[in-house]
């Protein structure tokens, strides 16, 4: 059992985390911290964390675990401050989208420190954010990506491992640039697309929306998504979610020109072979 886990940022992700170790009895001591102290003594009373603190020091002191759950823009002002007050003992790791950028900001700010900070990606999460709505089976059945660093002792690596499959999730290994490729197109490049979509639908008519069906609301429930996580990820990841915008661009054009000459062939092939790939998703 972990002695003291602290969670910097107990939004959805975190307040989930914090509610599956305390459910789980994962944890003794599950503490939060935050920059709203009415916010955190919320969460608190809805024993989503047992313990929090506004202060840094306070909140990292004895902690065998921390886990960084905020945005990705946030990393570096985060690892600034934890950097003079964590040793070798501890573990520092993550549940950002992105990971090459994160790599890369955990060495500049750590340094020597940078080994023990194991880098992690639940694929789980709900079109609405805040602790509020958070869920302690969350992460059951769910993917959890960790991309660990060459300096990584394998021990620590294990210890988080074992942390996510404690909550439910299945663990795959991958590096940070497949990561961030691989996500780029099954998750950013989508919400990007709902974003757009909503956007676009506002712009041509307002009130649109009122007639719009249940497709429409399916495709575009992601874009209820939280705006500055979304920023950050976009800074964070934008070579891959680029070239992967592009690469959708060259489908749309090749349905552009399908529908402009009329080919009905190409359009059922089109759909014919979309509708057999996500049947075969679903099993």
């Amino acid at each position: 059992m972990i002695n003291k886990i602290t969670i910097i940022g107990v939004g959805l992700i975190g307040g989930s985390l914090a509610r599956s170790l305390k459910e789980r009895n994962l944890a003794k001591v599950v503490f939060g911290y935050g920059r709203d102290q009415a916010r955190l003594k919320d969460a608190q009373k809805l024993n989503v964390i047992d313990q929090f603190s506004t202060s840094i020091e306070e909140a990292i002191v004895g902690a065998e675990i921390i886990v960084i759950a905020t945005p990705v823009g946030t990393f570096q002002s985060i690892l600034g401050e934890i950097e003079p007050l964590v040793n070798d003992n501890v573990i520092i790791t993550d549940v950002g989208s992105t990971k090459t950028d994160i790599v890369n900001i955990v060495h500049n700010v750590l340094k020597v420190k940078s080994n023990c900070f194991i880098p992690a990606h639940p694929i789980a999460g709900k079109e609405r954010s805040g602790f509020e709505v958070s869920d302690s089976m969350l992460f059951d059945g769910k993917k959890v990506i960790i991309t660990p660093q060459e300096n990584n002792s394998s021990e620590s690596i294990q210890v988080i491992e074992e942390l996510w499959k404690g909550v439910g999730a299945e663990v795959d290994f991958m590096s940070a640039e497949s990561h961030d490729n691989l996500l780029g197109m099954t998750s950013h490049l989508p919400h990007m697309l709902a974003f757009s979509l909503v956007n676009y639908l506002v712009n041509q008519n307002p009130t649109a929306s009122i007639y719009a069906g249940g497709g429409f609301k399916d495709f575009s429930r992601i874009a209820s998504g939280d705006a500055i996580m979304w920023r950050d990820i976009c800074l964070h990841n934008k070579d891959q979610i680029i070239c992967h915008l592009k690469g959708y661009q060259s489908t749309l054009n090749d349905l552009l020109e399908a529908i402009g000459d009329e080919n009905s062939k190409k359009l059922e092939n089109l759909f014919t072979t979309a509708k057999k790939t996500r049947d075969s998703w679903l099993g």
